[in-house]
């Protein structure tokens, strides 16, 4: 295979650069988000009205008495960083592809690699779309919420790096890993219901876009109901955490989560009791993707999947191998 043989051209990546990449990724996937947020809360979502062009025969902003020149460019930007995602997610993969042709037992790694482009073509997609139907609610929340899958999937890939492929040994009771699974359900379900009220709420994109046509108080209510559903389940985990004598870093994670988790409801509040004002919109979006990458965190480090098979570099056979 032609994409084989050039990979193996490639240096070996070092575990320096294996975690840089890997944490790139996380970043990259998080902040299209965040960056999301802010072509919302400045109206710029029609800054540039086609796709894939800014403009009808053009990719880059243009002079146009329709839309604001800063406009054009937040929106803009916010697609440039879709160039960046491809980037980071081409070198996910040529990495584990390469990792996996020095060690062939790391098939998992080169999954979880491929997920990273993948997800860039879901979202080109469903911005396509999004910008099409101009800027209706159901289609900018369909676009956030499939980045939030690839944030988890991000942290995964990054795990994966640093631990085997063994089939995952838990280390807390059965009870704690529903308790886990629950509390993975219940995020998403945070997630879904934020966007309800994003698309009842004042910032929709565009000053012409329709809103959602519900309550948001009630939209809210079920938003914060949800969140606190959560950390009842958070709560409870702690105590099986406390009956299983989990790790001391396990332990960690779990606090990490609690302060994050805290911080971001307390956001949310202050947002809510605010009117809603822009900066603490992105913030909060900010905020969500924090909480997703701390849960899958704690997730990854509630099991053992055993120690890399190697110390971070190819035998020499597995070079020559790779060579030949």
């Amino acid at each position: 295979m032609v994409l084989s043989k050039l990979v193996a051209r490639l240096p070996y990546p070092s575990p320096g650069v294996q975690r840089a990449v890997a944490v790139a990724a996380v970043i990259s996937q998080a902040g299209i988000g965040v960056t999301g947020s802010i072509v919302r809360v400045t109206g710029s979502g029609l800054g540039c009205p086609t796709w894939p062009q800014c403009f009808s025969g053009s990719m880059f902003p243009v002079d146009h008495p329709e839309y604001a020149a800063l406009n054009q460019w937040i929106e803009f930007s916010n697609r440039m960083l879709s160039g960046v995602l491809v980037v980071v997610s081409a070198l996910c993969v040529l990495m584990a592809m390469r990792i996996q042709q020095a060690h062939p037992g790391r098939r998992r790694l080169v999954a979880l690699a491929w997920t990273m482009p993948g997800g860039v073509v879901a979202q080109a997609v469903l911005g396509g779309i999004t910008v099409l139907n101009d800027l209706l609610w159901w289609t900018v929340a369909l676009h956030f919420l499939a980045s939030t899958p690839l944030v988890w999937l991000a942290v995964l890939f990054l795990r994966a790096l640093r631990e085997g492929d063994e089939p995952p040994r838990w280390l807390i009771p059965p009870l704690g890993r529903r308790l886990l699974a629950v509390m993975v359900v219940l995020l998403g379900g945070i997630l879904a219901a934020g966007t309800l009220v994003t698309g009842a709420g004042p910032h929709g994109g565009d000053p012409d876009t329709p809103r959602l046509q519900a309550p948001i108080d009630t939209l809210v209510t079920v938003h914060s109901g949800l969140l606190i559903a959560y950390l009842i389940a958070l709560a409870i985990l702690g105590i099986q955490f406390v009956r299983a004598g989990v790790p001391a870093g396990l332990w960690r994670r779990y606090g990490v989560l609690w302060v994050i988790t805290l911080a971001q409801g307390g956001l949310g509040s202050l947002q809510y009791a605010l009117g809603i004002p822009e900066a603490l919109v992105s913030l909060h979006v900010l905020g969500s993707a924090v909480v997703i990458v701390a849960t899958a965190v704690l997730w990854c480090a509630a099991r053992d999947r055993g120690p890399l098979p190697y110390a971070g570099r190819p035998t020499a056979e597995a070079e020559l191998a790779t060579a030949d």
